[in-house]
């Protein structure tokens, strides 16, 4: 009898000890449901939240396809996109747009940072050229396909909606009117219409730099001849670092204009390469050739020669200076026996009509910036 109460007991003991919750480190408890066991875990309000992230319907693999294809859409850092994956609950059109807010949001803040490099785009047609310059921070930025697109897509909208009431020279393209527009883009990563400055905006966010239209050109051509360009570092058609863009204008308009062209390509090239700042010595401003004077002057001085030789030698240097600095009296690169003036004369002979320069342009990524401040900018912005 005795023997039966002790092991009736034991066995109502054991049954308690079973059916009470054990807890372990694991935060997982075992009870007993008849003859079933479920083991489940003790979930804590944190607990809950991530086991709701990370939701059942998505599985590991799904996980890894929906990081890759937001990847792809978005050009997004992997830890950003992973982290609006698990924010959204691994929606992937919600997690595009959460990606969005996220970087239009760290766009602003970096608004403020120098953007010395990038790209010039140039867009023609017979008539007109447009060159504008595209500014981001890094030459890193500068190769991606994205960043290029968008320089191209600008320079081709400016092209197409630049009025051309100024006949001759080149003039600067308004900025804010240009941003104001509407532009529609058709990329893998960049689709829809929206206007320029959202888009650029939506650039730097997927870049995680500043991206900037700095400043942009047209020249129109207004009587029988060509506009000629040329641009240097060109990783793309219509894409470079550097840019020379020129008119050459015909008298006769029946000439034809093979030659014109060819040689025309020729002095495209020439600006780039050899910086020239004025066209002709009459074009020079009086207070550049004053100063140049002075310095030669002062240089010429401290030699100790008399006061007539003196004035000689500034001469003598002073057409130097116009052969460095005056496109006509520059010696032609592509063959530096001859100068530019020559060649017109040579080409009108060729054309039987004359030919001259209307105006011409240079342009390079970055001019007037202070490269070292900008380092130490973007240093301390890193």
């Amino acid at each position: 009898m005795m023997l039966s109460r002790g092991a009736k007991r034991s066995i109502e003991i054991l049954c308690g000890r079973v059916s009470t919750p054990i807890h372990s480190k694991y935060g997982y408890s075992t009870r007993s449901y008849g003859e079933n066991f479920i083991s489940e875990p003790k979930r804590n309000e944190t607990q809950s939240k991530i086991l709701r992230t990370y939701s059942s319907e998505v599985s590991p693999s799904d996980h890894t396809s929906l990081i890759k294809k937001l990847r792809e859409r978005t050009s997004a850092p992997i830890k950003e996109v992973k982290a609006a994956l698990i924010d959204c609950n691994w929606d992937l059109e919600e997690a595009q747009k959460e990606l969005r807010k996220r970087g239009v949001a760290l766009a602003s803040k970096k608004a403020s940072r120098a953007a010395a490099e990038g790209l010039l785009a140039l867009s023609q047609n017979d008539k007109k050229a447009v060159v504008i310059e595209l500014n981001c921070e890094t030459d890193f930025v500068a190769r991606n396909e994205i960043f290029q697109y968008l320089a191209s897509s600008l320079a081709k909208l400016a092209l197409s909606a630049e009025s051309s009431e100024q006949a001759t020279g080149h003039f600067p393209i308004g900025l804010q009117g240009l941003e104001d527009l509407k532009i529609t883009f058709d990329h893998p990563k960049l689709s829809g219409e929206t206007t320029v400055r959202n888009a650029i905006t939506e650039v730097a966010a997927m870049m995680g730099e500043n991206v900037k239209l700095r400043r942009g050109f047209a020249m129109p051509m207004s009587n029988h001849g060509v506009i000629s360009t040329y641009l240097h570092t060109c990783p793309h058609p219509g894409l470079g670092r550097i840019a020379g863009i020129l008119t050459l204008e015909v008298d006769d308009e029946n000439a034809p204009l093979d030659a014109v062209q060819r040689v025309g390509s020729e002095l495209a090239m020439h600006v780039v390469a050899a910086k020239p700042l004025f066209l002709t010595k009459e074009h020079a401003s009086s207070d550049a050739v004053q100063n140049e004077r002075e310095i030669l002057k002062s240089q010429a001085e401290s030699s100790g020669r008399p006061q007539a030789a003196i004035e000689k030698m500034v001469e003598g240097r002073l057409r130097k200076y116009f052969e460095e600095v005056v496109l006509m009296e520059q010696k032609f690169v592509v063959n530096d026996t001859i100068n530019v003036k020559t060649v017109l004369s040579e080409l009108s002979k060729e054309v039987g009509s004359p030919v001259k320069i209307g105006n011409f342009l240079r342009m390079e990524v970055g001019e007037g910036f202070q490269r070292a401040d900008a380092s130490e900018d973007i240093a301390q912005a890193a």
